[in-house]
């Protein structure tokens, strides 16, 4: 493996996006909130913070991770729409993934694959409205390798039964909600990766960390592998969403006020229509998908 160097994103640039930016939580419209709010907190083993009406938010401890909002007069979006491809969901130990894994297993959540991405460890799912789920892990920062100014990254043979056996502890599949996680990244479905770049990127200001041959796009602030990505796999040549199930909202956690308010004027300079409530801005990316960029603690739906 090429040793790490400093990646070229650290190269200096006035619009950028501040490098402790985070990921706040994902607001997904739903059919079922009963059904909904059960699957995440059986299966992938998130906890209610809240149920106010039609909304319920989820996530471990106070952290929000899954904003619920019962939207029962949408329909399901047409194949090939622009949209969530997964919420990525952090786990800080592999013992404490390995626990949500066996869950989900137990649940017999519609499993769709797994990777080793080289920076992380990876396990891919859906929900039963059809929304991606990964739970994933990190290695070490250090462990990590910049190519030219991209991140080095993979899709290498992970077997979930050996990932299982090796770090599935007793007190993690008796209390498989007990660790911390967060939202660590959110990939969409897109129709072009020139124009999620302009977005994403020189809109934004979110660092490009890989262009994977032009099929999808890895973006993050502060040299992390990625807090956004986009592809286009399974959604090339996508249109503006209509309204539908899924994808409700994507939250961007940005560390002080001043942040937000550079970024209205960035906005603003490039003509871009926003809300702008004085402590976040809502704008839709060019498929219409909602992104909140917002100081923490007014994050959600």
């Amino acid at each position: 493996m090429t040793q790490p160097t400093t990646p070229s994103v650290s190269e200096p640039r006035p619009d950028r996006l501040a490098a402790d930016t985070a990921m706040g939580p994902v607001t997904l419209d739903v059919a079922d909130l009963e059904g909904m709010t059960a699957f995440y907190r059986d299966a992938v083993t998130l906890q209610v913070i809240s149920a106010e009406g039609p909304v319920v938010t989820m996530g471990r401890g106070t952290t929000p991770i899954i904003v619920l909002r019962h939207s029962p007069t949408l329909k399901h979006a047409a194949a090939g729409s622009a949209g969530l491809f997964h919420t990525a969901i952090l786990f800080p130990t592999q013992a404490d993934l390995a626990a949500t894994l066996a869950s989900m297993a137990r649940r017999r959540a519609p499993y769709v694959g797994s990777a080793d991405h080289l920076v992380s460890k990876a396990f891919y799912f859906e929900d039963p409205e059809g929304n991606g789920i990964e739970l994933y892990w990190d290695r070490e920062r250090s462990e990590w390798s910049w190519v030219h100014g991209q991140v080095e990254m993979d899709n290498k043979f992970l077997d979930a039964n050996a990932f299982l056996t090796e770090h599935l502890t007793e007190e993690g599949a008796a209390t498989p909600d007990a660790g911390d996680a967060v939202v660590g990244h959110v990939h969409l479905s897109v129709g072009d990766i020139r124009t999620a770049r302009e977005f994403y990127v020189n809109l934004l200001g979110f660092d490009t960390t890989l262009d994977w041959g032009g099929q999808a796009l890895f973006v993050s602030a502060g040299g992390y592998h990625h807090h956004m990505a986009m592809n286009v796999w399974n959604s090339r040549g996508a249109g503006p969403r209509f309204p539908s199930l899924g994808l409700g909202q994507v939250d961007i956690v940005l560390p002080t006020s001043d942040d937000v308010g550079a970024l209205v004027e960035r906005t603003g300079h490039y003509g871009i229509q926003s809300a702008d409530d004085g402590r976040s801005v809502t704008l839709l990316d060019p498929w219409r998908n909602t992104i909140k960029l917002a100081t923490a603690g007014t994050q959600g739906a």
